[in-house]
């Protein structure tokens, strides 16, 4: 439900009041918050306020949600790892090179 601003006229007082969209809005303070020793019944007026946030919860949606069916197996040939194998040829190892002789 949204959280409406009132001001009233007589006391000064702010204040915020939940309601339903549809409910009547508020004509006179409320007696509980009203600032004046004795009940006033001042004229209440309704602020513009700033609103709530948006908030989205849950997983959220993504560009790729919509996506073609074409598009996406495309996508998944281009993810996938390439299977190549490649020979290599055996060689023999090199020698080693001869030691000189210390006489």
């Amino acid at each position: 439900m949204p959280t409406y601003e009132y001001v009233c006229k007589k006391c000064g007082r702010k204040f915020e009041a939940v309601q339903s969209m549809s409910a009547p809005a508020l004509t006179i303070c409320p007696k509980d918050i009203c600032t004046e020793k004795k009940w006033g019944r001042g004229k209440v007026t309704k602020q513009i306020g700033a609103g709530a946030g948006l908030l989205f919860k849950g997983g959220g949606f993504y560009i790729t949600d919509y996506r073609s069916e074409g598009y996406k197996s495309a996508a998944k040939k281009d993810s996938a790892p390439a299977k190549t194998e490649t020979k290599t040829e055996a060689k023999p190892a090199p020698k080693p090179a001869a030691k000189p002789d210390k006489k």
